[in-house]
Parts: C-alpha cells; sequence; structure tokens
C-alpha cells in the first residue's frame, strides 16, 4: 500500500507499507541515490513477521523534490522522518533500520528531539553520523599515530567525491553525462539510480557537511543500535563506522562479508541481524549472535558466543578440540558416530564452557548430515566454525586394498568433509556472516609413501578441496583452513585397518605403530591448540608436529628427497 505524507515544510512523502498490521513497525530510511525500492529482498524477509514501513526520502522516488539547499538540512530530513513515524504508528514506539545517507539523518534524529519515546531500536548500515565522523577525525589528528594516519589517509581517499559535490553545476552534468552511474556499477551498485534522484540528492552533501563537520556536537543516543559494517565497504571504513561506543552504551557491532550495498547484494543477512535486534527489544531472547556483537573489552574469553560443530569429536584430536574450544567460552556441537562417546565429549566440555551438545551422525551419509543441519539450525543457529575431523586410517600395499577398502575410506575421509562442507558449510554461506572451515588433513597429504596409498589419497584430496574451497569462498568472508598433522598419538591406529595380514599379523603391527606413536607422545590436546591457533590466523594450511612442518618443508624444497623416502615404511598420523 502507498500513500502521501505531507511534511512540516510541505513537501509530500511516498510512503510503502507492508507485512503484519498488529506487529512490531519498522521503518526502513534508504540512503544515496537510492529511493525505497533498496529494501525490496529485506521487506520480503521481514513482511512475514513485522509491519514494514519504507518511504522515499525527499529528493528521491516518488516524494517532493524541492530546489533549495535548506531544504535538504539535517534537521528538516529528522523532521520528515518524525512526521512518517507519526502517520503509520502513532501510538508505538518502532524500530529503525537505515542505510548510508537514511542512516546519517537517524543519528541525528536520534541525537536530538525529534523521536524522544518513538523509538525502541536502530540498526545502521554504512552511515555514520556526521557528528561522530567529525570527532573520529579531529581524534586522529590529535594523535597522529601510524596506525590513525594510515586510517585517515584511506578514509580520506575513499571520500574524494564529498568534496567534489560541493562544486556548483559539474555534479548535475556529470549524472546526465551517465558518468556516476558508470563509477557506481563499479563500485558494486546493483541497480540503475534515477537521474533526477541523483542531481536532487547532491544538496545532501551541500547542505549538511561542512557545516556538520566544521562544528560537530556529538550527542549520546540511548537507544539499542547496532552497526552493519561491510568488510569490503569502499565508501566508509570499519573504524569510522564502528569508534562511537563512548556516545552509544547500548551498541552492537557486527562486521559482514559484503560491499556498501548490502541491502541488496545480502538482503537475508541484514533482514536476520535486525530481527534479532528488534526481537530482542520487543523482549525476547537475545540471540547467540547479537550478545557476541554486543561484548567486547577485558574478561572476555576468545570464543565466547562462538558456535563451533566438529565431526568425529568422541575421541582424539576432536574431543582434544572441543574441550579447547569450550574452555575459551565456545558453544560446542560435538557428533560422532558412536553416540555414547559424542554425549562424553558434550559433558566434559560443559564442565569447561556453556553447555555443550552432541548428536550422533554418519558423516559419510549425505543425507544424514542434511538431517543434522536442519536440527542444528533449529536448535542451535548458524555455526562459525565447522570442523571436519571425522576420519578412518587405513594401511598397506595399493594391490592389496580391496574394492570395499577404498570405498570405506573415500566414503568417510573425503566424502565426510565434502558433505560437511556442503551442508554444514552451506548454513554459513546463505546465513551470510562469514566464518571458518576446518578440514583435518595429514602431513601424508603432502609426503608421499608406500604404506599409506589409500589413506594418502584422502587426506590429498582434502587439502586439495580445502585449497579449492578457500579461494570460493573468500568472497563471502569465510575461511577454510587445512590441518596436517603428523604423528599424533590418538586412538587413530587401533582403529584403523591394515589391509594385506591376517588377523594375528594386524594385531602384531598395530601394537608396533602405536609404541612409536606412543614414544613420539605428541598429544591430542596440543593438536588442540595448534588448530585453535590457525584458525585465529585463518591459516592456508597448517602443518601440526615438527616432522609435519619438516616434511612440508621438503616437499617444496626437495621433492626428489621426498619421494625417496616414500620407498620406506615410516608414515605420519
Amino acid at each position: 500500500m502507498a500513500r502521501d505524507v505531507r511534511s512540516t515544510d510541505g513537501v509530500l512523502l511516498r510512503v510503502y507499507e507492508s507485512g503484519t498490521r498488529g506487529a512490531p513497525t519498522v521503518v526502513c530510511v534508504h540512503g544515496y541515490p537510492d529511493d525505497h525500492t533498496l529494501w525490496d529482498g529485506v521487506a520480503a524477509e521481514l513482511a512475514p513477521r513485522y509491519h514494514l514501513v519504507r518511504y522515499d526520502v525527499r529528493g528521491a522516488g516518488e516524494s517532493g523534490k524541492p530546489r533549495e539547499r535548506r531544504a535538504y538540512r539535517l534537521e528538516q530530513l529528522a523532521q520528515d522522518l518524525a512526521t512518517v513515524i507519526n502517520a503509520v504508528s502513532p501510538d508505538r514506539p518502532v524500530h529503525l533500520l537505515a542505510h548510508d545517507w537514511g542512516s546519517i539523518q537517524v543519528w541525528h534524529a536520534l541525537s536530538g528531539p525529534w523521536l524522544r519515546g518513538h523509538v525502541s531500536s536502530f540498526t545502521s548500515i554504512s552511515g555514520p553520523g556526521l557528528d561522530y565522523v567529525a570527532s573520529w577525525w579531529r581524534a586522529r589528528l590529535h594523535r597522529p599515530t601510524p596506525r590513525a594516519l594510515r586510517e585517515l589517509i584511506t578514509q580520506l581517499a575513499s571520500s574524494w567525491y564529498i568534496g567534489a559535490f560541493q562544486l556548483p553545476l559539474l555534479p548535475e552534468l556529470l549524472w546526465r553525462a551517465g558518468l556516476p552511474q558508470r563509477a557506481l556499477a563499479r563500485k558494486g551498485y546493483l541497480s540503475i539510480p534515477a537521474v533526477a534522484d541523483g542531481v536532487s540528492g547532491v544538496q545532501l552533501y551541500r547542505a549538511n557537511m561542512l557545516a556538520q563537520l566544521a562544528r560537530p556536537r556529538p550527542q549520546p543516543v540511548d537507544v539499542p543500535v547496532q552497526v552493519l559494517a561491510p568488510r569490503r565497504d569502499p565508501f566508509v571504513s570499519r573504524s569510522l563506522q564502528t569508534d562511537i561506543k563512548r556516545w552509544v552504551p547500548h551498541l552492537a557491532l557486527r562486521e559482514l562479508p559484503g560491499g556498501h550495498w548490502l541491502p541488496r547484494s545480502h538482503p537475508h543477512t541484514v533482514a536476520r541481524c535486525a530481527s534479532e535486534l528488534i526481537d530482542h527489544a520487543e523482549g525476547g531472547r537475545e540471540a547467540r549472535p547479537l550478545r557476541r556483537a554486543r561484548q567486547t573489552g577485558l574478561g572476555r574469553r576468545r570464543f565466547a558466543d562462538i558456535l563451533v560443530v566438529i565431526t568425529g569429536a568422541g575421541s582424539g584430536i576432536g574431543r582434544a578440540t572441543a574441550l579447547e574450544f569450550a574452555e575459551q567460552g565456545a558453544e560446542v556441537v560435538a557428533t560422532d558416530i558412536q553416540a555414547q562417546t559424542a554425549e562424553r565429549t558434550a559433558q566434559l566440555a560443559s564442565t569447561l564452557g556453556p553447555p555443550a551438545s552432541a548428536y550422533s551422525v554418519d558423516v559419510s551419509d549425505g543425507s544424514a548430515v542434511e538431517k543434522f543441519a536442519a536440527v542444528l539450525l533449529e536448535n542451535h543457529g548458524i555455526p562459525d566454525i565447522v570442523i571436519n575431523n571425522a576420519g578412518i586410517g587405513m594401511a598397506g600395499p595399493f594391490f592389496d586394498t580391496t574394492v570395499a577398502d577404498w570405498e570405506r575410506i573415500i566414503d568417510v575421509n573425503l566424502w565426510g568433509v565434502i558433505h560437511g562442507c556442503r551442508v554444514l558449510g552451506g548454513l554459513m554461506v546463505a546465513g551470510g556472516a562469514g566464518g571458518t572451515i576446518v578440514n583435518i588433513a595429514s602431513a601424508a597429504a603432502y609426503l608421499p609413501t608406500r604404506v599409506l596409498p589409500a589413506y594418502a589419497t584422502t587426506k590429498a584430496a582434502v587439502l586439495a578441496l580445502s585449497q579449492c574451497l578457500r579461494a570460493e569462498l573468500a568472497e563471502a568472508g569465510i575461511g577454510v583452513v587445512a590441518i596436517c598433522p603428523g604423528f599424533v598419538h590418538t586412538n587413530i591406529v587401533s582403529t584403523a585397518r591394515f589391509v594385506g595380514l591376517d588377523a594375528a599379523a594386524e594385531r602384531t603391527v598395530k601394537q608396533r605403530v602405536t609404541e612409536l606413536y606412543r614414544r613420539r607422545n605428541f598429544t591430542p590436546e596440543r593438536a588442540a591448540r595448534d588448530i585453535v591457533r590457525a584458525i585465529e590466523r585463518n591459516a592456508a594450511l597448517a602443518p601440526v608436529t615438527v616432522e609435519a612442518k619438516a616434511g612440508l618443508l621438503a616437499a617444496r624444497l626437495t621433492p626428489g628427497l621426498v619421494r625417496a623416502l616414500a620407498r620406506t615404511n615410516v608414515a605420519p598420523r
């Protein structure tokens, strides 16, 4: 439904309403050079649960386009917003969602008298308040550290157009010539801006920028606020958006993959983040991602409010990693093909950190992983870290390895990782908030040996998959880390298959190899600490143990020597 609302100076504002009447009202305010259609994707996501209000700000879309510069002052824009709110929700506070210049005018309105008592929450995207911007500049000029100077120079280079918009006539001529449209397309703009909107909106910069930046009057904002800061915003740096804690006591900061026009490119992510704040402001439970976005400062454990899913967590490296993350504050979901071992890991993790959960999952079964993912999403939410650790060992000559042996080890070691990346990693991609996928490979992935043809083949495939996926998911803000352990003393030998041997000979070999691992005495706990460090560094490849690190160096520098050593009977992990 569309209608016109008349502002205090007589300008007509076109207002569009959709969604559920009687539900909390969400007012969406667009920036420059957009109109209300910026929010189409977000509105489609939010409309089933909320009363959605979008409007064309003055100078854009179907709203009036006054010619006088003073008609675009922030004070008048704040009054426009107050007028719209009074028209669509006169008796109940609203929730604000704003982008770019929409956010700038909301910040100004919240710090003045226009919206007192009328707003329950505010989600801001790529639009810092101009008073805060001026304070940000002055603070860095006052203390010109190397980091401060770098931030200043970077932001100055990104904001060159602000100075250009102060010039008379030239911006209007460029808009009519189509040059800004082509420049915006190169920056990731996903629509074709109207020339009339671009020309009128230049007045926003002329009416406000110099005046506000020259005489900043930053004021506190006491409503709950979250800032969604895109990592690849070419116009507004993360620091410029988020260094506002001193004025906003109820602040949540979320750094997200994507560019400046996040509402167009990632509407599902914007809708999910906004709804988490709205629901909490309406009295609902605070979602884990929102709680994490609020927590900063000393005393916070490294992985507090992080959801970590670990396959094969019933023993060895999987269990040790689960306990290490739990001790650092993470919520752990432990899976294993054996329900009892997964439950034991969850019990131990719960004594160190938040309550952990356990599920029995056969990672070689794609449909089972998909069913688990549905339960995970319903009960816990989108994972932040997925560790594909489940695997089995197999040793023995190639020609003694049967087709059934190959199928079994490929199903677990390779298909298990593929299913984890595809299904659990797919939840991360759909969520749009980034994350980390960890695939446990082996030093055998780059150290060939005659005794591990099947095992090394699967681990080499896991390493290659991890490197390919890392390149593909970088734009989504998802890191992919390949862990390559050497000799780690776990139960992998006791559960491994030694092909070509009878039962008695297999027991003898297992005892000998187990003793070798025992003497090496590199514990799963040490491996878990290395895994956590690799995740923090977002390492592409992380060898674990001295021999794994030396082997990687040798594989790169002396491949001939590595091939010669492959003829021996020494094998990693």
